[in-house]
């Protein structure tokens, strides 16, 4: 077990990436790539300070050049570096407004295409997206939604929210469902601590296109990424 150091070292590791991304913006954009390579360095850095042994499976269903909405169940601040080591596409988040308002943090997320949105306005979340919609065909950036909307506490997948489902039907970009297995062992909401030396596993599902669902379809879609997602997991967090 690592003290909260390795926590302020992630927090480090972070402010020095928004740094240069916020410089950029204010300079008049930040390159897409530039982005993308300092989010793999970060994202590789952070799990080697906390020891992660990363396992991946299903990555051959991803399809090449192919924007998606990529959906996955939320056990950590850790399944983000998870995520961006896991699948190795371009992603970006789709993060609650308040992250916005972090110091330095919230900088670089809106320098580097994160997506703002209110958890509160479902239309607004949809406009957030569809402003992002160019850039994300363009260079073929994926975006990352947590259904649950928050990590667990118990283990257990949360309740999924309509949401995210609504912004991946009226975006027409396919979800792809992703189940993260272990990051909970790494830290868990509220700690102080991170467990080292854990391996997690990412396991990527196939597609769905959720147009074939339809808004008044939505529950059903709901149902069958939740499936894809939990059917990975152990009984015990399903």
């Amino acid at each position: 077990m690592l003290s909260l150091g390795t926590l302020l070292l992630a927090a480090y590791e972070t402010a020095k990436i928004s740094v240069p991304t916020i410089v950029d913006a204010l300079g008049g954009g930040a390159d897409v790539r530039v982005c993308d390579r300092r989010l793999d360095s970060w994202s590789a850095q952070l799990l080697k300070q906390a020891g992660v042994s990363l396992q991946t499976a299903g990555l051959e269903l991803i399809e090449p050049k192919t924007s998606y909405i990529v959906m996955s169940n939320h056990q950590s601040l850790y399944d983000i570096p998870v995520l961006f080591q896991g699948l190795k596409i371009p992603i970006r988040m789709v993060a609650k407004k308040e992250l916005f308002r972090i110091p330095i943090m919230g900088g670089g997320m809106r320098g580097a295409g994160f997506v703002e949105i209110d958890r509160s306005n479902r239309h607004q979340a949809v406009r957030s997206l569809n402003a992002a919609r160019e850039q994300m065909l363009r260079d073929h950036i994926s975006l990352w939604i947590a259904p649950e909307g928050t990590r667990t506490e118990d283990g257990r997948m949360g309740e999924f929210k309509r949401g995210g489902f609504y912004m991946a039907i009226e975006s027409g970009f396919p979800i792809l469902p992703v189940t993260i297995d272990g990051t909970l062992a790494v830290h868990r909401s509220g700690s102080p601590s991170v467990h080292q030396g854990e391996t997690v596993k990412v396991t990527v599902s196939p597609s769905l296109d959720p147009g074939e669902y339809g808004k008044p379809r939505v529950r059903e879609l709901m149902t069958e990424v939740r499936r894809r997602i939990s059917e990975h997991l152990p009984e015990a967090q399903r």
